[in-house]
């Protein structure tokens, strides 16, 4: 391949340098096309070598290219129904925060945790801190970034923790107010609500008769 007179090449180098300079520069030191060698021999040193897990896009698999993670679009985070401070949209759960907000905060705890825990042992701890400690919002900012993990919400205005220091009831009541737009009915627990669900599916499939020949 190589003359006598020519020295060694060594070849690892020669592949460095082939993403360095032009290509038209290895055309005095080899015969022979290295560029579909040197495409693989890149793809799999960075693949294996610094992440093995790493994912490779339409481009990348065809260039030996690695995708960067940072760079992979992110799904836009949702918007809360109701601001932080729109507690009198809902009198009814403005009261019943104002007085008893370990009820709320057992509703809420109920069904953003999908029935693991009950309204009743929720409320019960919440009363707890509130009696021994005062830092009931250690606990109840938990249940908050549950909900917004699963309806996939934003983190407004600043961090859970934050939020449920400086505005506890004010949080209680969004958070209230958001899964009552979403459908829940916050009185009869995520049983009830699963149960209600049931039947509104199994009613929707047949459409019920109605007297007179209509149909609804």
């Amino acid at each position: 391949m190589f003359s006598n007179n020519e020295p060694v090449v060594n070849l690892p180098r020669l592949l460095k340098s082939f993403y360095i300079n032009p290509p038209r520069t290895l055309i005095h030191h080899i015969n022979f096309p290295l560029i579909p060698f040197a495409i693989e021999f890149q793809s799999f040193n960075t693949m294996n070598s610094t992440n093995p897990d790493q994912k490779f896009d339409q481009y990348g698999a065809a260039t030996g290219v690695p995708v960067a993670q940072g760079f992979q679009h992110q799904p836009r985070l949702g918007d809360w129904s109701s601001g932080l401070c729109d507690c009198f949209s809902d009198c009814s759960s403005c009261c019943l925060t104002c007085w008893c907000p370990c009820v709320t905060f057992g509703r809420v705890a109920e069904i953003a945790d999908q029935g693991d825990t009950s309204c009743g042992t929720a409320g019960v701890l919440y009363c707890l801190l509130a009696a021994v400690t005062g830092c009931t919002f250690c606990y109840s900012c938990f249940y908050r970034t549950t909900m917004r993990q699963q309806f996939k919400l934003e983190e407004s205005p600043c961090c859970d923790c934050l939020v449920h220091f400086c505005c506890e009831s004010c949080a209680l009541c969004q958070e209230y107010r958001e899964l009552q737009s979403r459908g829940f009915d916050m009185s009869i627990g995520w049983q009830g609500n699963v149960e209600r669900r049931n039947r509104e599916v199994a009613m929707g499939a047949v459409p019920p008769y109605v007297e007179g020949g209509m149909n609804r």
